[in-house]
């Protein structure tokens, strides 16, 4: 009888595992990071891994409603991102996943050598633009003066140092006309490379003429060019890092994203780093990181412009930067004090562009923005930033 009986229902006895296909999916893509490089890659093929796991699954699963829900979302998904039905797939397997030149890779070997679940890998930012404004890992944010080179990050893994130059004559304002990147030699995955970039010259190579680090067809280390002379990415997959450097008017700015424990790989000797540890006291001109200051001293007389070589009067300068950002937030403010300190519109698209790095790099979403200590701009505030700013250009010029 149970054999008479398998005939019509058979397929009962195995069980649809969509659910295991789906887990996996999940397992394969959780660490993935969209901003990333090589993220498209690897999304694709965890997409396909998961298509053949449901196609080995349509017979059993053929009356589930999740089976066939995941069938279109993953039809969705590849049309979205571009990916061929045909190409290599992931391995549920990690030792088979692993590559040591990639930083998610070997994230994941670590778990599963251990044999518990890590936590997710944390990601700091750091950025330096305008006459120059600081936002550290911590996402602090400073002013500063710092004339002269001064070592950014300076760690185990990557070096990097700026030089800046006074802005105009007689103030104490600076801003970067030099940048010097030591990717330090790593294993098997890349030679040291040193990349230097000044005004007016943004190579988008190394500066022994190459475009990339490592061996094979997925290089671990690349410079890609987007703007040719005025903005160069380089992504280090074996360090998880990602940096943009442009030049903008006649200075350089700069955004990093790098994993913490990789940020905090550093001797003793190393602790002068300004993304990790901020300005000196003695080189800020800014009050706690923030713009504007305390009110103090006198307003600016009605239309008149900050210093003699600066075009824009308090109203100006409000105005410009409002045309690019409409979030009244340090960047906003840093972007109206660089144009009453320089009259140097470049300033704001210095601003600007600084704010969309942090969108494009920053892992917070709800970190993106700072707002000053004394809160936004609303009713009757308008006399704070107007006496703020002129105290924090006065301050500037000591």
């Amino acid at each position: 009888l149970p054999s008479v009986l398998c005939l019509g229902d058979c397929q009962l006895q195995t069980p649809c595992r969509i659910q295991k296909c789906t887990t996996d999916f999940v397992s394969l893509t959780s660490h993935l990071n969209s901003g990333l490089e090589g993220f498209d890659l690897e999304f694709c093929k965890a997409l396909r891994a998961y298509s053949a796991c449901t196609y080995r699954n349509s017979k059993v699963c053929r009356g589930n409603l999740v089976y066939h829900s995941a069938v279109l979302g993953i039809s969705d998904l590849m049309s979205q991102r571009n990916c061929s039905k045909d190409g290599p797939t992931s391995s549920t397997n990690p030792e088979v996943t692993h590559d040591p030149c990639n930083y998610s890779s070997h994230t994941e070997a670590r778990e599963h050598q251990g044999g518990e679940k890590t936590p997710p890998t944390t990601y700091l930012f750091c950025g330096l633009f305008g006459d120059p404004h600081l936002r550290t890992f911590k996402d602090h944010f400073q002013t500063c003066k710092v004339e002269g080179a001064w070592p950014l990050i300076d760690n185990n893994y990557l070096s990097v140092q700026v030089t800046n130059v006074p802005v105009v004559p007689g103030s104490s304002a600076t801003a970067t006309n030099k940048i010097t990147v030591i990717f330090k030699s790593y294993q098997d995955c890349t030679d040291q490379k040193v990349y230097q970039a000044v005004t007016d010259d943004l190579p988008a190579a190394f500066v022994d003429g190459t475009t990339s680090g490592g061996d094979g067809n997925t290089k671990s280390l690349r410079i890609v060019e987007k703007v040719s002379g005025k903005y160069i990415e380089m992504h280090a997959r074996y360090i998880g890092t990602t940096m943009y450097i442009r030049q903008l008017g006649h200075y350089l700015t700069l955004a990093i994203r790098m994993p913490q424990e990789l940020v905090m790989a550093y001797e003793e000797s190393q602790d002068l780093q300004l993304c990790v540890n901020g300005c000196p006291s003695s080189e800020r001109i800014d009050d706690s990181g923030h713009l504007p200051l305390p009110v103090i001293g006198q307003l600016l007389p009605q239309g008149g412009a900050a210093h003699p070589w600066s075009v824009y009067t308090l109203e100006s300068a409000t105005t410009k930067c409002y045309e690019k950002m409409l979030v009244k937030d340090i960047y906003f403010y840093s972007c109206v004090f660089d144009l009453l300190t320089t009259g140097d519109a470049n300033f704001t698209t210095a601003a600007h562009s600084a704010l969309q790095d942090v969108e494009a790099l920053h892992p917070r979403k709800e970190h993106w923005h700072i707002f000053p200590s004394s809160g936004g701009v609303g009713k009757g505030s308008k006399v704070f930033v107007s006496v703020g700013l002129v105290c924090l250009i006065l301050i500037a010029f000591l």
